[in-house]
Formats: structure tokens, sequence, C-alpha cells
């Protein structure tokens, strides 16, 4: 198993370090501290430039406009981009757009793939994923009431959703909903299928607040509602009531896509850390134990990143030679692992920063706010380490939950 960075990759993650240092990283006070529609011309600016540098959609194949890296490849470029809270967008592989993209490419029609995944991968349109209901538990998105009836040569969509990331302004949402509710087994009784978000019926509630701050268009969290909302039934995407399969193919190498975005965060914390206990330490009176606990912090810090990212690199290795199935207790783990060392981390630089970094002057205080989900979307904490103590378990003989 080598995970040494092939001289290709590297030169490309330079090539991009530089771009969100030099071009990205600048525009981060003005989306921080005031309303999207003074960034986003600039933001603009730049995915055009980071077309003109062939940089863009790196997880997409060249057929679509896309640099064809491996996902292990693609693991070290989201790390990069995830040093800003901008930085997967410039480059056009942000979620949830880069996992529409991915379904469309493996379960879409060749109509569907020239209706919604060229404009896609041409950064021309967004896109939204409507899985989550506000209630039932997320945790076990096999409850939902969402409801897909045939009626002719369409489907009839009801149901109400929330956390449908980036809803604001996208032209269509790939939605989940129930359309085989006999099927003996509850993972095939839901499908996906397209509904362009100019169809009657289909509603953008608002944009639910995160910790007190709403956001507009890309970055925001949206509620949806489907009121007899009439699609065709070629908007499916796949087999009928293989929903929940799609969905586990899409969140295999998302949370690849996640984990390696988070510790390109935690990177930026630290190094923000650093930085700031340098310019503090020149402060008179500064307590010999004061500095000893940040010079802990920091090392402990370089240790848990260094170790979330092989343990990420191995998974998206894993994947890539024997397939999601096989890799299903690494990828649980990361998925906890790494969303507890990104919370310790930036709660950590926060810290060091005082009053500094509750304030939106540094992306602190918005990955604190933003970045706490990390451990409950796509399945909670709880869910991933109770799932791989049973597997565990198994193979002491014991076959049902302690």
């Amino acid at each position: 198993m080598d995970f040494s960075i092939p001289d290709k990759i590297k030169s490309i993650i330079e090539t991009i370090d530089t771009f969100v240092r030099e071009e990205i990283q600048p525009l981060e006070e003005d989306f921080l501290t005031s309303p999207i529609e003074q960034t986003l011309p600039k933001l603009e600016e730049k995915r055009k430039k980071v077309k003109d540098l062939g940089l863009w959609s790196p997880h997409l194949p060249e057929e679509y406009e896309g640099m064809g890296l491996s996902l292990n490849e693609f693991a070290h470029v989201s790390e990069t981009l995830g040093r800003s809270p901008l930085g997967h967008y410039a480059f056009n592989c942000q979620a949830p757009d880069v996992g529409n993209m991915e379904i469309l490419l493996e379960h879409g029609t060749e109509e569907q793939k020239e209706t919604y995944l060229r404009p896609l991968a041409r950064g021309e349109i967004r896109s939204c994923f409507a899985m989550t209901e506000p209630e039932f538990a997320g945790s076990n998105p096999t409850h939902m009431a969402s409801s897909a009836v045939k009626d002719g040569e369409d489907y009839v969509i009801n149901g109400h959703k929330w956390f449908t990331s980036a809803a604001d302004g996208s032209a269509f949402a790939i939605t989940m909903a129930i359309t085989n509710p006999d099927a003996e087994k509850i993972h095939h009784r839901a499908s996906q299928i397209i509904v362009p978000t100019d169809t009657p019926g289909y509603e953008l509630v608002r944009n639910i607040p995160v910790m007190g701050h709403t956001g507009e268009g890309y970055f925001s969290h949206g509620e949806t509602r489907f009121t007899d909302c009439r699609v065709p039934q070629s908007n499916l995407l796949g087999e009928e009531g293989r929903g929940f399969a799609i969905a586990q193919e899409r969140l295999g190498p998302g949370r690849i896509h996640h984990c390696m975005r988070w510790i390109g965060i935690c990177e930026r914390a630290l190094e923000l850390m650093c930085k700031y206990a340098v310019s503090r330490e020149l402060s008179p009176g500064k307590p010999l134990a004061s500095r000893q606990i940040i010079q802990a912090w920091i090392a402990e810090s370089r240790a848990e990143i260094n170790a979330a990212r092989l343990l990420v690199l191995q998974a998206a290795w894993k994947i890539d030679k024997e397939g999601q199935y096989a890799s299903r207790n690494e990828i649980s783990i990361i998925k906890f692992f790494v969303a507890g060392v990104l919370q310790k981390v930036v709660d950590r630089a926060i810290q060091v920063h005082g009053g500094l970094g509750v304030t939106d002057y540094t992306p602190l205080a918005y990955w604190f706010r933003h970045e706490r989900a990390a451990r409950i979307y796509d399945g909670p904490d709880e869910v991933h380490k109770a799932v791989i103590a049973r597997r565990i378990l198994k193979e002491y003989g014991v076959q049902t939950s302690i």
C-alpha cells in the first residue's frame, strides 16, 4: 500500500494550492462579512480562471471536461481545496453537485446526461439532493414519507424535505421518494427521481438558519415541499426501487470527499493557530502554563491530522481496489474519526485566537458553525460506531447488538 503522491498529482496540487492561497483566500473576508452578491461576481471570475488552467471538475472524466482523477488522486486535491470555504465551489467539485454528477455519470440515461450532467459539469447550472425529512430521524434514511405514485407516464410526488443543501438557485433536485411501498425489503422501496425546480408543485419553503446564520444561493440549506409535483417517469435514475443502493454508491466516494475537505480545514486551522500563537508570544507576561497548553494543542492537532489523513487515503485506496462494499468499515471509521478531529482542531484554533476566533474576520467561526454538522449528516457518529462494533463482534460469535 503506497500512499506516496505521484509527481503528476504533486504538480497539480502545488498549482491548486498556489491558486487557493493567492486567488481564493483573499475573497474570504467579503464572503464571511458581506452579502453573497458582493462575492459571487469575483468568485465567477476565479472559476473562469480555473477552467483556463485546465483544473476544472477534477473528479470528472475528460469527456465531461474534467481532469479524470481517480478517487485517491482527487482525495489529495480535495484536501487542498478544503483550506478555503470557497475552494471546492471555485473548482466545480462542491457538494452536493459532485455527488449528483457521479450519480448521473453512473446511472443516468443518455438523455439525462445531456440535459442535466453536461450543463452541471460545465458549471452552467447547480443542483441539490432532497432526501432528509424533518418528520423522520435522518439517522435511518429508509424511513421517509415522500411518495412518487405512477399516473399515466408520470410520477406524482408528494413530500416534505429539509437540509436540501444548495436548493436556493438550483436547476434540479435529485429526490428520494417511495415508489414501491409494498416491496418486501425496506431498502427496495425508494427511488431517485430528477425533479426540475421549475416544476409546478415544487417549492423552496425557506433557507434554514444554521446557528443563527441563514445562507443564500449555493451556501444554503433549504426546506422544500413537493405537492402533487408531476414529472415524467423518464426522470427515474437507474432502476425503480434502487434509490438506497444508488445513495450508498454516492456516499462512499462522498465520504472520501468530505473527509479530505475536513482535513484541509484542519490544516488551515492549524496554520492559523500557529501563526497567531507566534504573533501573541511577544505579549508581556504571558504565563508559561498558557504557552505549554498551546504547544500541546499544536502537537496533538498535528498527530491527529496525520492519522486522519492516513485513514482516509487507506479507505480511498481500498475503494479503488476492492469496491465500496468491501470498504464499509473503513468508510464508517473515517466518517466519525475525521469529523471528531475536525471539531477538536477548529475548537483549539478558536481558543488560541480568543475573541478574534469567534468573529468572522477569520474562517474559524464559519467552520465551527457549519462543520458541526459533520458529526450528524451522512450518518451520525453513534450509528457508524454501532455498525462497526456489530461487525467486529460477529467475529467473536455475537450475532445481535449489545
